[in-house]
């Protein structure tokens, strides 16, 4: 094929991926218009001062934010149909554009790491991606792809000091979304994810996976849907699983990259509308 005709067949299929692109990233200031690509603070904690609370992504299936605080959690935002709604209904829709069918702020995360959200463990305990010394969050937006990435720089751990950078990446056309950390230093670290739950919830241990279905207790959504959380991981990554009573800690072999899958559902889908539909769905993952 000639160098010429293959440019040209790249050109068309970047177009049409781009045409295709189900995905955005929103990154900004409370009640500001201008998105930003990269918000640094030395007090790591900008929770109040971000609209979403820190950075956001979203996929036609879900959004997602990481806090932009000690937590660094991951947050789900649910919805109903598929569809980009962060650029007009922010991560809170009105009332009345809930009963026309958009999504809502369904999940709790409470004190714990959310839906596949990263910390770091010391061998007896979670250690928060916290205190630091400056803190950043970053959004980019690529041709069928978008990913929201924390770096969370000068955090005491064990003797030394270390950085640490989580990534979460939704994909156009794939429902779940991928996390990943990564410890910049030069020894190994153990880190820690895993899923929380609620007494209003029912959580199953699958092969690979781990989710929950039911409803959260959540107070700033119009109506109380019942909703599905999972994350996807190879259990050769981890040294151990423990039980708290809010969540399912999933700590790692020591190690200077992790990764893993997460996915969310809702009772008001056409597809993943139950348990029973959702839990099949990750066996085929």
């Amino acid at each position: 094929m000639k160098k010429s005709t293959m440019l040209v067949l790249v050109l068309l299929c970047t177009a049409a991926l781009r045409a295709e692109n189900k995905t955005d990233v929103s990154l900004k200031f409370s009640k500001a218009e201008k998105q930003e690509s990269s918000i640094s603070s030395e007090t790591g904690n900008l929770y109040r001062q971000l609209a979403h609370h820190g950075p956001a992504i979203e996929n036609e299936w879900a959004g997602f934010r990481l806090y932009f605080d000690n937590k660094v959690s991951v947050d789900v935002y649910n919805k109903t149909r598929p569809g980009l709604e962060l650029a007009v209904g922010g991560w809170y829709p009105t009332v009345e554009q809930q009963k026309e069918g958009w999504g809502a702020d369904q999940y709790k995360v409470g004190n714990t790491v959310g839906c596949g959200g990263v910390w770091l463990w010391d061998g007896e305990k979670a250690v928060q991606l916290n205190p630091v010394r400056m803190r950043t969050a970053r959004v980019k937006k690529e041709a069928n792809y978008s990913y929201m990435e924390m770096l969370s720089e000068g955090i005491p751990y064990k003797d030394r000091s270390i950085d640490v950078l989580v990534r979460v990446t939704v994909y156009s056309g794939i429902r779940n979304a991928k996390v990943e950390a990564f410890a910049l230093t030069d020894e190994p670290v153990q880190f820690l994810t895993g899923l929380n739950f609620h007494k209003t919830t029912k959580v199953t241990q699958g092969k690979g996976y781990i989710s929950s279905w039911g409803i959260h207790p959540e107070d700033v959504a119009a109506f109380q849907l019942e909703i599905g959380a999972a994350i996807l991981y190879d259990a050769n990554d981890f040294a151990d699983v423990k039980w708290t009573d809010k969540e399912v800690q999933l700590i790692s072999k020591p190690t200077k990259y992790l990764s893993h899958w997460i996915a969310t559902a809702c009772e008001r889908e056409s597809d993943l509308n139950s348990m029973q539909r959702f839990n099949a769905y990750l066996n085929g993952f």
